[in-house]
């Protein structure tokens, strides 16, 4: 080998080796989030796990024992590790993606047969309606699924002759977009805005006497929530 050459080598080496040790090699990031982090990200959890019902705190970018605590949670009702921390896997339950981890986790999401037939259910009711309203309808759906009184599964509750509009005149099959499929996910981790509603009905086109007599528990957009 070339003296120079080696020399330069060695050199190059050492700078690196220096530079990761010391901190300051670029793309060396732990693609986590735990207690001490802050930022924009932190914020997006944050805001999140409140939307969600699972954090009480202020959304101000600064991951303290209150959002840990909330973290574990939100893991322990997913079924995942309860440690705390937003790795890739907490992350992607989250919907969102860490910087320096693989952007598989939208991906993934949607060839899920469940988030996807749940999100066609959501654009074929409410693609009119607010990203509140897509998640409303998308609670309904898994508010029967938890309820001894419907089919224990999200098609076997979407597929029930008679239980959706959509269904019935072949909406559900015109697909879905990347809001429906949010509105679907943010159900799925726990974001109910109907409080526990099973059914739903628009006021302005609703002529069945049955559902207007049910206990009327929100409104959100043209849809009254009931139980």
């Amino acid at each position: 080998m070339n003296v120079k050459k080696g020399i330069t080598l060695f050199s190059l080496l050492l700078v690196l080796t220096l530079a990761v040790s010391l901190g300051f090699a670029p793309m060396v990031q732990a693609a986590v989030l735990k207690q001490g982090s802050t930022g924009s990200l932190v914020k997006t959890v944050q805001q999140k796990l409140k939307n969600w019902g699972y954090y009480t705190g202020t959304v101000d970018g600064i991951y303290g024992s209150k959002t840990v605590a909330a973290v574990k949670y939100f893991q322990r009702t997913n079924g995942l590790t309860a440690d705390g921390i937003v790795g890739s896997k907490t992350a992607a339950a989250l919907g969102i993606t860490l910087s320096g981890s693989t952007s598989t986790s939208s991906t993934s999401s949607t060839s899920n047969s469940n988030l996807y037939l749940l999100s066609c259910c959501v654009y074929g009711e409410a693609r009119g309606e607010s990203y509140t309203g897509k998640v409303a309808i998308a609670a309904v759906v898994l508010n029967r699924v938890k309820s001894s009184s419907f089919p224990n599964t999200i098609s076997g509750v979407i597929y029930q002759t008679g239980a959706f509009t959509c269904v019935s005149d072949g909406q559900i099959n015109m697909g879905t977009n990347d809001e429906c499929t949010r509105a679907a996910q943010d159900a799925l981790n726990g974001w109910d805005p109907t409080y526990g509603s099973i059914y739903y009905y628009n006021p302005k086109t609703a002529t069945n006497a049955w559902i207007r007599s049910r206990p009327v528990v929100v409104t959100i957009g043209n849809h009254i929530f009931c139980t």
